[in-house]
């Protein structure tokens, strides 16, 4: 008996966006994630990917997580395949699942009949295969409400499927079915989180990270190359840019009003940003910016960041608070990482009292006394580290 996987995607996820490529976008996804693990068979059908084994031995677990942390599948479940036979069927329910129900004392069964041909309908699947399922095991009572386990069978086109119930998956879009772009990846909460965000909807992304040495150290750039590394099962295979911007930085501090600071800096950063963006072909950039959270990030401070530059700015936590933004960070995995006490380049030279509201005004006056900071911006952006982060691999560093 050949267990497979049963992966569905959501048709609310197909509108607006052309079937065929989302499906074929999916099937490519699924079959990368699967590659290291072995031999699988990756096909779709009737909105659902199927994945088989062709090998003896693989490992099912890994190969169920992989598949649960594809955007673009919104539920999955275990399942092993029989003839559209109603004996079939129950012979195999109680092959597949007989031991759990033996450590149980109350079930259901639930039927899904896309192949309407089939001459039992649903209701009627589901009360004789719970009669079944009765006969051999005695202790059980049904219970429709509450059941301590369902049994699933689905009837489709070509074979009958029987499996336990399904479990939440990462749902969203498949990553590439919606452009690309490049997120400003802190050593913070929010900004893999705002990866994570944008990565759902579809985005395939990049990263890039501002590192000041030796006000910031190698563990803190390290820490941020973790976060891409975990971060990667979700999003893809990616670069992370390393920003060499301690002079640009230090020439900001130098001779822009101290209040002003921060939101300079958020304008150089931005300006950086996209000329790296601009040459990978990227659409956007992306950060992890939440209104109000901080002097830099309200209504005004945000209208004076983005007219630094051309590209969208794609802010996915704009309306979370920090409650909401940790909830996403520990789910995804990212959390336990953030909060290592590890510079982050936004942090220093901080003023201790920031201009909330600033003006395009004098934000450009601040800008015509610095008439070095492009040409400073310019060699940052050319003298970029990346860093490849593979997912399952090791990265390579080039300089």
């Amino acid at each position: 008996m050949k267990e497979i996987i049963l992966a569905y995607q959501g048709e609310m996820t197909l509108k607006g966006l052309n079937r065929g490529k989302f499906e074929a976008r999916l099937s490519k996804i699924i079959r990368w994630r699967l590659e290291p693990l072995g031999k699988f068979k990756v096909y779709q059908a009737q909105s659902t990917v199927f994945i088989e084994p062709k090998e003896d031995g693989l490992d099912m677990d890994e190969a169920f997580r992989r598949v649960s942390h594809v955007f673009g599948i919104v539920k999955m479940s275990r399942a092993v395949e029989c003839p559209k036979d109603f004996d079939a069927i129950c012979e195999t329910a109680e092959a597949y699942l007989g031991e759990t129900l033996r450590g149980i004392r109350t079930f259901k069964v639930e039927a899904k009949r896309a192949d309407k041909t089939y001459p039992m309908k649903s209701p009627e699947i589901c009360r004789e295969l719970g009669a079944y399922l009765l006969d051999k095991h005695h202790h059980l009572r049904v219970d429709v409400h509450n059941p301590q386990l369902e049994v699933m069978v689905e009837i489709r086109d070509h074979s009958a499927y029987i499996h336990g119930p399904k479990v939440e998956a990462a749902g969203g879009l498949p990553v590439g079915t919606s452009g690309r772009a490049l997120n400003l990846l802190s050593g913070g909460i929010d900004s893999p989180v705002a990866a994570w965000c944008m990565a759902r909807r579809g985005l395939a992304l990049h990263h890039i990270h501002f590192a000041s040495p030796p006000y910031t150290s190698l563990r803190a750039k390290m820490k941020v190359r973790d976060l891409a590394r975990e971060l990667v099962e979700y999003t893809g295979n990616c670069t992370l840019f390393v920003v060499p911007y301690t002079k640009p930085q230090e020439y900001i501090r130098d001779h822009a009003p101290d209040v002003l600071f921060t939101v300079l800096m958020r304008r150089s950063m931005l300006r950086i940003a996209e000329r790296v963006a601009n040459k990978l072909e990227l659409q956007a950039l992306i950060t992890g910016e939440s209104l109000a959270q901080v002097a830099s990030q309200t209504m005004a401070a945000l209208a004076c960041t983005d007219a630094a530059q051309s590209l969208p700015v794609l802010r996915p936590c704009i309306g979370m608070d920090k409650t909401e933004i940790i909830a996403i960070s520990r789910r995804i995995g990212t959390f336990e990482t953030s909060i290592e006490p590890y510079e982050d380049c936004c942090t220093i030279f901080t003023p201790p009292h920031p201009k909330t509201n600033p003006t395009m005004e004098e934000i450009l006056a601040a800008e015509q006394g610095m008439p070095d900071l492009l040409a400073l911006e310019a060699e940052a952006a050319e003298n970029v580290e990346k860093i490849y982060i593979r997912m399952g691999g090791e990265e390579d560093d080039l300089l």
